[in-house]
C-alpha cells in the first residue's frame, strides 16, 4: 500500500512540474509577444502623447459667451494661461485664442414605424483663431467638430438625459484636445 501511495505522489509532483513548465512556456510566449508589439509600435513612430510644449509663454482666451470649451481650455492651459498684473500697465499676452463660436447641435436621425424616436446625433461645434497682440492671425479661423449617436428610449427618458450630457462633456474635452495640439504646432508668433 506504502507502494502504491508513493506512486501517486510521484505521478502528483511530475503532473504538476509538467504544468509549470506550460505555464512558463507560455508566460514567456506572452511576454515575447507584447515586446514585439511595443518594438513595433515604437518602430511606426507610435510614442505616448506627453506634456506640450508651445511657442509662447502666455495665452489668453477669448469667449464672448464664455462657454464650457473656453472653461475648460483655460484649465487645459494651466501654466501658460494669462493673468493680467496688477496696477496700471498689465502687460499684453503673446498670443489670444478667440473662442469664435461654440454650438450645440441634436437632431434625429432614426425613428420607429409608430414615429417614435429612436436615435440622434449629438454634434458640438467650435471655431477659433489664434492671433497675436497686433492682430496678426497665427491660425485663421478653424472649425473643429465632434459627433456621436445615441439611441433614445422614451422609458428612459432621464438616463438618456444623463447619457446625453456626458456625451457633449466628452466630446468637449477632444476638442479641448485638440485645439491644444493645434496650439503646440505653432513654431513661430510673430
Amino acid at each position: 500500500m506504502a507502494a502504491h501511495v508513493s506512486q501517486n505522489t510521484q505521478d502528483s509532483v511530475r503532473f504538476h512540474d509538467q504544468a509549470d513548465q506550460r505555464l512558463t512556456r507560455r508566460s514567456l510566449l506572452a511576454l515575447a509577444l507584447a515586446l514585439a508589439g511595443v518594438g513595433g509600435l515604437s518602430a511606426c513612430g507610435f510614442k505616448l502623447r506627453g506634456t506640450q510644449t508651445f511657442a509662447f509663454e502666455s495665452v489668453a482666451v477669448a469667449a464672448p459667451q464664455n462657454g464650457p470649451v473656453a472653461a475648460e481650455l483655460r484649465q487645459a492651459l494651466g501654466s501658460k494661461l494669462f493673468t493680467p498684473a496688477p496696477g496700471p500697465n498689465p502687460g499684453l499676452p503673446q498670443v489670444t485664442v478667440d473662442i469664435l463660436s461654440e454650438q450645440r447641435e441634436k437632431s434625429v436621425v432614426g425613428i420607429s414605424a409608430a414615429g417614435q424616436v429612436r436615435e440622434f446625433q449629438l454634434r458640438l461645434r467650435v471655431k477659433f483663431r489664434l492671433r497675436n497682440p497686433q492682430g496678426k492671425e497665427i491660425i485663421p479661423d478653424t472649425e473643429i467638430s465632434q459627433q456621436r449617436s445615441i439611441s433614445y428610449n422614451e422609458s428612459a427618458a432621464l438616463a438618456k438625459e444623463v447619457e446625453e450630457n456626458t456625451l457633449y462633456r466628452d466630446m468637449q474635452t477632444d476638442i479641448v484636445g485638440q485645439l491644444a495640439r493645434q496650439l503646440a504646432a505653432v513654431k513661430t508668433i510673430q
